[in-house]
């Protein structure tokens, strides 16, 4: 499975935002500061680089695993990667791809789940996506607080 199973895959969930933080700093908390990824993102229990930065190993809640492939690192455009091992049952591909596009006033995050399995795999996937479009939208708002915290008034300044 390579990149473009984003495109083509038989079940894609999409979601997209726009984050008050540069692309660079999107990225590197995506790609490079794994280990901060259940700070914000709370269905992430842990994530792990795993073959000298090659892959990862993900938990979720709830004990899903994930061993995956790095596919892509372009700390301005995007990073993906592709699931090797799972032990979610009858999932028998997934790819997930976050697109980053510069905005006025930041960084626009699309993230891509394409994903292949047997029928029963696919209906729940479809039934998740209000959930997973949750999840998103909340690790979203976590990141953006964490990328851009408030700015407090200096002393003396009016408010």
């Amino acid at each position: 499975m390579e990149l473009d199973f984003a495109a083509s895959a038989p079940l894609r969930l999409v979601f997209s935002t726009g984050l008050a933080a540069p692309p660079a700093a999107v990225y590197r908390s995506l790609a490079v500061e794994l280990a901060s990824t259940p700070a914000w993102f709370g269905a992430v229990t842990s994530a792990t680089p795993t073959d000298g930065g090659a892959g990862r190993t993900v938990r979720l809640r709830g004990g899903v695993e994930f061993r995956e492939t790095i596919l892509a690192t372009d700390p301005a455009a995007r990073y993906a990667y592709r699931v090797d091992e799972t032990n979610v049952p009858g999932l028998s591909a997934l790819l997930e791809e976050w697109a980053l596009s510069p905005t006025a006033d930041g960084t626009r995050v699309r993230w891509t789940m394409a994903v292949d399995g047997n029928g029963p795999c696919r209906l729940a996937m479809r039934l998740a996506r209000p959930g997973v479009g949750k999840s998103f939208r909340d690790a979203m708002r976590n990141l953006e607080r964490r990328l851009t915290p408030a700015r407090r008034p200096s002393p003396g300044s009016a408010r």
